[in-house]
């Protein structure tokens, strides 16, 4: 049986407990980070926490929606094991009981039906030696092999770091949007989860990766470029450098893009494709 749980109801012990022994594994599903990026949102439960849906809300057109908050790519069922008619069950239930903007799963979640995709691309624990060599397109390992006159470094969360990524971060135009970008830059901070890892040519900052720092994973939440130096190829020069000194003990998250520029980039490090089911109103995507 599913049953509908709001955020005051919820047994958080037992919600932790079943998000940790999920095959699914999912950082943004945490109480804690859906408190930051959602702030309202409430959950769907299987037989007593069996399995669970985190759903965020937002309130458009004075209805609440379901609806995936910035910055988050995945949700969906966290369960034990994946089960296909459990997940169903889900997805029936959230379709009659909710007006959904956009829902992402993950890319465990497996359905009858079929279900539009999303494409995200990660690199699998790895010896660097041997990525570079059998996966990396041979574009790229000119590429990076050329940018070596840059500078790598790993650098802290400070008000000259943040103004060079507010100043270049593409495709946040609403200056809401950038100061959530900027509050949960520092949330992970407060949490030890940010790591930024930045190129140099010589004194100058010209390109910033920003991830979360998980035990076992790096997700990348932005890669900023200062465009001025674009023929320097810092963009290439920086993940050929993250993935030489931690591929080898934790997964790399590029965190998904369907714009095709992005994609083969991703894909010429060796990126692996994970679609990732999602459910999205079209009449609602229209008004947005």
């Amino acid at each position: 049986m599913i049953r509908r749980v709001k955020y005051h109801e919820i047994d958080f012990q037992k919600y932790t407990k079943c998000l940790e022994n999920s095959a699914q594994q999912n950082w943004y599903a945490k109480k804690e980070v859906l408190d930051e990026l959602s702030g309202n949102w409430e959950i769907l439960i299987y037989d007593d926490y069996r399995a669970v849906v985190p759903l965020p809300l937002k309130k458009k057109f004075g209805i609440n929606f379901v609806i995936m908050p910035l910055f988050c790519q995945q949700l969906g069922v966290f369960s034990e094991k994946d089960d296909i008619e459990v997940n169903d069950r889900f997805l029936q239930f959230l379709k009659k009981n909710y007006k959904v903007f956009l829902y992402s799963f993950n890319h465990h979640n497996s359905f009858s039906k079929s279900l539009d995709t999303k494409k995200n691309y990660t690199i699998p624990i790895s010896d660097y030696v041997l990525l570079r060599r059998k996966k990396y397109f041979k574009g790229r390992k000119s590429t990076a092999k050329c940018a070596q006159h840059l500078i790598y470094k790993e650098i802290e969360l400070s008000t000259e770091h943040i103004s060079f990524i507010e100043k270049h971060f593409k495709g946040l135009q609403k200056e809401t949007d950038i100061k959530k970008f900027r509050d949960y830059m520092n949330f992970l901070h407060r949490n030890s989860s940010l790591k930024l890892c930045a190129a140099y040519l010589e004194e100058k900052l010209i390109n910033v990766a920003v991830m979360v720092d998980e035990h076992t994973q790096l997700s990348l939440l932005a890669l900023i470029n200062d465009e001025t130096y674009k023929t320097e190829n810092g963009p290439s020069f920086l993940i050929d450098k993250i993935l030489n000194k931690y591929i080898h003990e934790k997964e790399f998250n590029f965190m998904g893009s369907n714009i095709r520029g992005i994609e083969i980039f991703f894909k010429s490090f060796g990126g692996e494709l994970r679609e990732y089911p999602c459910l999205q109103s079209r009449i609602l995507k229209k008004l947005s």
